[in-house]
């Protein structure tokens, strides 16, 4: 199977959105150009139909059940917009960082980023990814957490100032882009590096394969 390797942009997700795909087309419930990059270069064929999911935690809810549900949730609000018939398939995800027990959330702005960087140089943090299969026709859902624990060298002040002035860092949870410029902080990724970027590619298409997905249903 030949992929396609492309930068996938904030356009591309919109000519997605607004595309007429084949009415039974798999869906990924996320305007993250990542996660579209991540699946196009797998040679997955989809549609993006974005969530309207409110991702605020709820109080005392741990790091691994809150991308859980959040990936559920995403993935059955999108669902349950579309006719049951034909039945499709709607990926939904979530990535966290997390330092110690803590969930570092996008910045607000720039001395926000260079202050959550300062949390995770010099430490090992973890990535963690909920993912989940829901279907238009309201067939129980699916779901798993994915988790890469990422090696940062220690850093100065002004390294971190002159990164986060880059500009990649203000969407990112965590502040950081591995597949950017970011990765000059990182030593090493320990799991799925595709995780770390927004979502593991690898365990999504076991996900989906374990769902009943055939590879016509995947890369058509």
């Amino acid at each position: 199977m030949t992929t396609r390797r492309h930068l996938v942009t904030s356009q591309d997700v919109q000519n997605q959105t607004h595309a007429d795909p084949p009415s039974d087309r798999f869906v990924l419930a996320s305007a993250s150009p990542r996660r579209s990059e991540i699946l196009t270069n797998a040679g997955v064929a989809f549609e993006v139909i974005v969530s309207k999911v409110d991702e605020k935690p709820r109080t005392g809810e741990s790091a691994q059940a809150l991308v859980e549900r959040l990936a559920r949730e995403k993935s059955l609000e999108v669902a349950q917009r579309l006719p049951a018939d034909p039945a499709r398939p709607v990926l939904g995800a979530d990535t966290l960082v997390v330092s110690g027990e803590e969930v570092l959330g996008k910045p607000r702005d720039e001395e926000h980023a260079v202050a959550l960087l300062s949390r995770l140089v010099g430490t090992t943090h973890r990535v963690m990814t909920g993912i989940a299969l829901s279907w238009t026709d309201g067939r129980e859902a699916i779901a798993r957490v994915v988790t890469s624990r990422v090696e940062m060298r220690p850093a100065t002040r002004d390294e971190l100032v002159a990164y986060v002035a880059l500009g990649e860092s203000l969407d990112k949870a965590g502040a950081y882009a591995l597949q950017g410029e970011g990765s000059r902080f990182v030593v090493g990724v320990h799991g799925s590096r595709t995780n770390v970027i927004g979502l593991p590619q690898e365990e999504t298409l076991e996900l989906l394969e374990a769902a009943g997905l055939s590879r016509e249903d995947l890369y058509r």
